[in-house]
């Protein structure tokens, strides 16, 4: 077994509370600085104009927020979470969307109103001024992001274009950079005000960076990953070893995920966030996966030998956040593999695992599960069958009390398909187990 210093946290603030409490006094700090910055730089030319201006500054700081979001954060990574995060910049996007339209349909309505002109005139005058059309651009660009975002058009499209189309984002952050930088009414206004935003920019852009590009590529350079093996457990499962340099240093957890990619083998781009299934032991990584999609069906096929570019750890989905001495790992289908990883955790307290599949032969990774359920003096519970078959949910509120009596004195760890994690959630909230106790994540790559 692999060994932690985590033990269950009682009566110290947990990581995730931290973290938010961190990312809220970074909120509010900021948010009041841009308050002030707006009232010392004084009115427009026009009411309307002056309105447009307080719009301009709080997207120029919901931009920056975005940024930070999805740069990756080590720190916040491990305590909130990918799937959160990704959640919080979805919100904060359609927020951004909103405020970039109305700050842009005051800028042209103010000028309107002071040339005494229409808003089709003003906006054609405005474009040919660069620093109103660079604004322009990097409005239309968030305008369109927005649009195929929503739910409707998301689902139509492959990951990879809504990716590629999202990557445009970019685009326009560079755009709404340049855009206030030529603005001297609020990029300028004051010493302290050019200080402020060139490093609120700096530190977005420089967050991002990191994040993204340069510690991805520096751990892959340092460990120089290679597929040791790959292993069918079964006709549409696979395991693939990936083995490297220096791995005792690579900060991974087990319940973490990477984001996986093997040249040669497919594009570039196409790349899955996959689970370890195995806890880190400074040698190697384990990532199972069943053939659902066109990169993880051709696992199997992957050359032994070849290299793996491989980007993380992330994920909250951790014994960081234990806060009681029992565990409940609860999963479905191939979820089982951040489940199968903990096990192997040496923490405190016992520990009883709920796996949901539709059969016991569907059931992956069912013989080691059952081993080191055994080494810690824990319960498994198989549970088998179909949804919606006779009988009371398996995750209903009655049936997990059934099985765990206990229940509420336990961290409860949730991994599965989307249907089976809502409904395991409403049967916790049912049995009124603390919300600080149940840890849930979904993949989402941002």
């Amino acid at each position: 077994m692999t060994a932690t210093s985590n033990t269950a946290r009682r009566g110290t603030v947990l990581p995730l509370h931290a973290a938010r409490w961190a990312m809220w006094t970074f909120v509010i700090v900021n948010v009041l600085i841009v308050e002030a910055l707006f009232l010392d730089a004084g009115s427009g030319k026009n009411d309307v104009l002056t309105v447009a201006k307080f719009f301009g500054l709080h997207a120029a700081l919901l931009i920056l927020f975005q940024l930070l979001l999805v740069a990756r954060l080590p720190w916040l990574d491990r305590r909130i979470g990918m799937d959160r995060l990704t959640a919080w910049h979805r919100w904060v996007g359609f927020g951004l969307l909103w405020t970039v339209l109305t700050h842009a349909t005051l800028v042209v309505l103010g000028y309107a109103t002071l040339d005494d002109t229409s808003m089709a005139k003003t906006f054609v005058a405005l474009s040919g001024v660069p620093a109103s059309l660079l604004g322009m651009l990097a409005a239309a660009v968030i305008v369109a992001i927005g649009v195929v975002s929503t739910r409707p058009l998301r689902r139509r499209l492959r990951y990879e274009v809504w990716h590629g189309l999202h990557l445009l984002l970019y685009v326009a952050l560079g755009l709404a950079f340049v855009h206030q930088l030529q603005e001297t009414t609020t990029f300028t206004s004051s010493a302290f005000a050019e200080a402020y935003w060139w490093a609120l920019w700096l530190l977005a852009f420089g967050a991002l960076l990191t994040g993204r590009v340069v510690t991805p590529l520096w751990r892959n350079a340092y460990h120089r990953f290679r597929v040791a093996a790959v292993v069918p457990e079964s006709h549409n499962v696979v395991s693939v070893y990936v083995t490297g340099r220096h791995l005792d240093k690579l900060p991974a957890r087990a319940g973490q995920f990477c984001i996986w990619r093997f040249p040669g083998h497919h594009h570039w781009w196409l790349a899955n966030p996959f689970s370890l299934s195995a806890a880190p032991d400074g040698r190697g990584l384990r990532l199972t996966a069943k053939a659902v999609g066109t990169t993880s069906a051709g696992l199997r096929n992957v050359q032994v030998g070849s290299r793996a570019f491989v980007e993380g750890p992330y994920g909250a989905f951790t014994s960081l956040h234990r806060t009681r001495p029992g565990a409940l790992l609860i999963a479905g289908g191939v979820g089982i593999t951040p489940v199968r990883a903990m096990l192997e955790e040496q923490t405190a307290g016992d520990v009883v695992v709920l796996y949901r599949v539709r059969s016991e032969a569907d059931a992956v990774l069912l013989n080691e599960v059952r081993h080191l359920v055994a080494l810690r003096g824990g319960r498994l519970h198989l549970l088998t069958g179909r949804t919606g078959e006779a009988g009371p949910p398996p995750f209903g509120p009655e049936s997990l009390h059934h099985l765990v009596p206990d229940i509420t004195d336990r961290d409860v760890y949730v991994c599965g398909p989307p249907a089976m994690t809502t409904a395991v959630l409403g049967g916790l909230r049912a049995l009124r187990v603390p919300a600080h106790q149940v840890h849930a994540e979904r993949f989402g790559l941002g």
